[in-house]
């Protein structure tokens, strides 16, 4: 995935950027300029400079030096002057300084045969996987930017069928448009849309085939659900407040809920995140399996991740039919990986934890009537 480099050379000339370009810059993005907060008062274009993150956000903008608490993310290639940058903000957004020695180098795959690949992290592949859609059903992606998930669905189905793909933030929904055209996918469609309204209340028939939509509308649902991200690395550090992390519960029940409305019966609900708290994984299940009797919690296929956590009040067995990627909590083993190939897939699951994001998956079946 990546690895850290500790013998670059800090320079002179400094640029403070805000803790989310700075996690961006650490996944292999350069720095562009709405991120940056602080610029040495003699930087000019071309200048060789060191990027710092201000975790904490105290760095006032537009200041000519900063000695609070930063972290050092690499050194770059200054594209604007000091000058440049912040006369001319906020219209301002291309790339502000392009990053050559980054501490973590993570390969960048953007442009490289755009119309064939989606770079995409290992779990959220076995996702799509996990839901195993089929060609000529009525699939719903409840939360879907930036639409990873969503093309790989469609390409799975063999474009034959019907991929919904619901957001709330327009420019991302456009996105996900932009990346069906490039890809070729004519199954995929995406509105902006509420995820948590998306169940059609009234029972007047649906003509329109836009959200929202009736009861039982969906033979697959994937509720990939807003969390508070502590999976995704590297990372600076944790900036998030225990409020901050609680408060995603109620949000990911509210789409659980309507998620178990729109699917039929006899069909698959795939939920996941990119987290690692028990608050938002295991006991979002337990608290499924409670509320919403109707769902029944399912094997997965392919089965790559470690088994769920304990702490939630599940039973062994149903901890084995979840899915968890935590590369915090797996030992380091010592392994002959030429033999990779020839081993059992459960001898080397721990390969999958040890270099990849914080992920949890779980699949459930909704009862058919009696």
């Amino acid at each position: 995935m990546s690895y850290r480099r500790n013998n670059i050379k800090q320079q002179p000339c400094e640029v403070i950027v805000g803790a989310q370009c700075g996690n961006a810059v650490l996944r292999g993005a350069h720095v562009y300029v709405p991120g940056i907060v602080s610029a040495s008062k003699f930087m000019k274009g071309g200048d060789v400079v060191s990027v710092y993150s201000d975790i904490k956000g105290k760095c006032k903008k537009g200041a000519k030096e900063f000695d609070g608490t930063k972290i050092f993310l690499g050194n770059g290639i200054s594209e604007l002057s000091r000058k440049e940058i912040f006369s001319r903000l906020p219209e301002l957004k291309g790339v502000g300084v392009r990053m050559t020695d980054p501490v973590y180098l993570s390969p960048s795959f953007d442009n490289v045969l755009p119309s064939y690949l989606f770079l995409q992290n290992l779990p959220s592949a076995v996702v799509s996987h996990v839901l195993d859609p089929q060609p000529g059903e009525k699939i719903l992606d409840l939360c879907a930017a930036p639409g990873g998930k969503t093309t790989h669905i469609a390409a799975l189905m063999h474009d034959q069928g019907e991929v919904i793909a619901l957001d709330k933030i327009s420019n991302k929904v456009e996105k996900i448009k932009q990346n069906a055209l490039l890809l070729g996918l004519n199954s995929i469609r995406a509105f902006c849309f509420d995820g948590t309204k998306a169940l059609k209340l009234d029972m007047v028939k649906d003509t329109d085939g836009e959200p929202p939509f009736l009861p039982e509308s969906f033979d697959r649902i994937l509720l990939d659900a807003p969390c508070s991200g502590l999976g995704q690395r590297p990372n600076m550090a944790c900036t998030w407040t225990l409020k901050e992390v609680t408060s995603y519960q109620p949000l990911q029940r509210k789409l659980f809920t309507v998620a178990a409305e729109l699917l039929k019966p006899g069909g698959v609900l795939v939920y996941s995140t990119c987290t690692v708290t028990l608050a938002e994984n295991e006991e979002q299940v337990a608290w499924a399996l409670k509320t919403l009797p109707h769902l029944q919690l399912q094997r997965q296929d392919p089965q790559v991740g470690g088994e769920g956590m304990l702490g939630a009040g599940l039973s062994s067995e149903q901890l084995k039919r979840l899915q968890r990627f935590d590369p915090c909590v797996v030992p380091s083993q010592d392994s002959d990986t030429g033999s990779l190939r020839d081993a059992r897939i459960e001898d080397t699951m721990w390969l999958a934890n040890k270099d990849c994001i914080g992920f949890f998956i779980a699949k459930f079946v909704k009862c058919k009537s009696t």
